[in-house]
């Protein structure tokens, strides 16, 4: 089993920062693949950061070169560094691992923190 917890949410003026935290407990040696993803209201979830399987890193448009995704091997943490937030990043931004598990993979979320950006 793997569990995420999310971290660093909160209430932000447009153009300023936040850093979200994602620690995984658990089966670490299981995940293949971490990240972020984000959910406003009334829309669907989508990618934010992600590391992929061969360690590189993938963005959503909306954010590239606004926003950084990072990690701590020894901490099995994975941060999110969002600069220049807009109201349109106002979202629950949602930890993400896709872990190996017999016959293929498996999708594990964290409870999610909230990001609230004021124009």
């Amino acid at each position: 089993q793997i569990q995420l917890v999310e971290s660093g949410g909160g209430l932000v003026q447009a153009g300023g920062s936040l850093r979200l935290s994602c620690v995984a407990t658990g089966r670490i040696f299981s995940i293949n693949a971490m990240g972020w993803y984000r959910q406003a209201p009334g829309k669907e979830r989508e990618l934010v950061a992600t590391f992929t399987s061969g360690g590189s890193t993938r963005y959503g448009d909306s954010v590239k070169g606004r926003f950084t995704i990072s990690r701590d091997n020894a901490k099995n943490t994975v941060y999110l560094q969002m600069n220049s937030l807009k109201p349109e990043d106002t979202a629950v931004y949602y930890c993400n691992a896709r872990i190996v598990v017999r016959g293929g993979y498996s999708e594990v979320w964290g409870q999610g923190t909230l990001v609230t950006v004021s124009s």
